[in-house]
């Protein structure tokens, strides 16, 4: 079953160039995963700093794989300290 992810990101404003570089990597890389289906960055178009990342994955166990990627730990290390909250991540199956 295909698993669907919203990650929820908010920058200082001060970081915007460097986490959109950050991002691009993060996006490149990871679509070249086994199982990612689709990874796409959104920015909000109302508040500036806020992305979103949409994901699909063929399965769970996927995305679990991705999680252990160095290119994803790479991200957080390097995004740490330019975040303004937390990453929200909400998971969940399409059901309709």
């Amino acid at each position: 079953m295909n698993l669907h992810i919203v990650a929820l990101f908010k920058f200082n404003e001060n970081y915007l160039m460097e986490a959109v570089e950050l991002f691009q990597t993060l996006v490149r890389e990871t679509r070249k995963e086994e199982g990612c289906l689709q990874y796409d960055l959104i920015e909000d178009k109302d508040n500036k700093g806020t992305f979103f990342l949409i994901e699909l994955w063929e399965t769970s166990e996927h995305h679990n794989n991705h999680l252990g990627q160095d290119h994803l730990l790479n991200f957080r290390t390097d995004s740490s300290r330019m975040m303004e909250s937390s990453t929200e991540v909400y998971k969940g199956f399409k059901i309709y």
